[in-house]
């Protein structure tokens, strides 16, 4: 199941807008800012997805019956790119364990590329629901291989891939080679695009240079 949550007149279009504005990306905490808020906006949104108990919750003039999670997902995200994308989910998944993973692209000749994953940090996963949110889902290589890494861990029962942009073709990857027999796709917006170096058109850039500045 594919969620393209970006074809709705809400609010996060205006953060997605702003996360493209080439002017705006000049502001980094700006731009780190409105990550949180996007990964906020879907762990509200695949929260609707989760299992859910009802409880009986005392207040100081009576008895009311509440739902609450019945469980709480694993939050992956891979590093650098992933962390204030990551931080919207945990802000309101606020009890869930953590997991991490390491990916980044190794540049042969010109555009072709191998994706290096070498560290996982990750509590089990074993019939969990797992949410493994990138901010980019340009090839799909990068999820591919991470949700590889983690299924050392174990295997979840549920899994949810997130992005605030995605290409259709990485999109058409990951559907290809994840799986998984309840996974979800979600994305704030498709584009539908990859340039000669497969990063996604019109997409934003590079999320990790734009957060935290250009590395070596």
């Amino acid at each position: 199941m594919i969620y393209n949550l970006g074809i709705y007149n809400t609010i996060l279009n205006q953060f997605v807008a702003e996360m493209r504005d080439k002017n705006i990306q000049n502001d980094p905490m700006r731009f780190r800012t409105n990550m949180v808020r996007v990964g906020e906006i879907m762990a509200y949104e695949i929260s609707k997805l989760l299992p859910y108990k009802t409880i009986n919750v005392e207040t100081p003039l009576g008895i009311a019956e509440s739902k609450i999670l019945a469980e709480q997902p694993v939050l992956a995200t891979i590093l650098r790119a992933g962390i204030p994308f990551h931080q919207g989910f945990l802000n309101f998944f606020d009890k869930s364990s953590c997991a991490f993973v390491t990916a980044y692209r190794n540049h042969l000749n010109g555009s072709e590329f191998n994706i290096n994953v070498e560290y996982v940090s990750t509590p089990s996963i074993e019939n969990k629901i797992l949410i493994l949110c990138d901010p980019m889902l340009a090839t799909g290589n990068s999820i591919i291989l991470s949700y590889k890494k983690l299924l050392s861990h174990g295997v979840p029962k549920q899994l949810h891939i997130a992005s605030i942009i995605a290409s259709q073709a990485g999109i058409d990857e990951v559907t290809r080679n994840i799986g998984h027999p309840d996974f979800y796709i979600w994305s704030a917006a498709i584009d539908k695009q990859l340039d000669e170096n497969y990063y996604i058109v019109p997409g934003l850039g590079d999320a990790g240079d734009l957060a935290f500045g250009k590395k070596e």
